[in-house]
């Protein structure tokens, strides 16, 4: 285990309409702001179509090298609720790591949210800055995932 203690910088409210996306969005304000680390806290709903990974694929019971995810694909507007971070990877852009869930009809499905997450409706996000020797997101090229390494 490693840690780094870190301060707090500014806080940000920002709103993300339909068909918008999330992570393309927050990672824009991130890079146009001069964030290099934060907290997200984000709710609303998602968009049909959404994608989202809900697991490693399993061959045999085990998880493989490269790690190929799960997939799951929404079929209809869905309540959202996550939580994630932003670092700065390798070449210096901010890289949002975001879990949620989601639930309509009872329903919900947990998993880690990427490219394709679009904002229906509207979408509420808090950016919470973090300041001090921050951490830093390295591809992993073996496994084809970026882990955050606290140096």
């Amino acid at each position: 285990m490693k840690s780094v203690e870190l301060g707090k910088g500014r806080v940000f409210v920002l709103t993300i309409d339909t068909d918008e996306s999330i992570k393309g969005c927050i990672e824009e304000f991130c890079k146009s702001n001069g964030i290099k680390g934060a907290k997200v806290t984000i709710l609303g709903g998602i968009q049909r179509g959404s994608t989202f990974v809900c697991g490693p694929s399993l061959t045999n019971g085990e998880v493989g090298a490269p790690i190929k995810p799960l997939t799951y694909t929404t079929d209809a507007p869905t309540e959202f609720l996550g939580v994630g971070t932003i670092f700065l990877n390798e070449d210096g852009e901010p890289v949002m790591h975001l879990h949620g869930t989601l639930g309509r009809q009872g329903m919900s499905v947990t998993g880690c949210f990427r490219e394709r997450a679009l904002a229906w409706l509207t979408m509420e996000v808090i950016i919470e800055e973090l300041v001090g020797d921050l951490p830093v997101r390295v591809m992993d090229k073996e496994l084809c995932v970026a882990p955050l390494v606290i140096r």
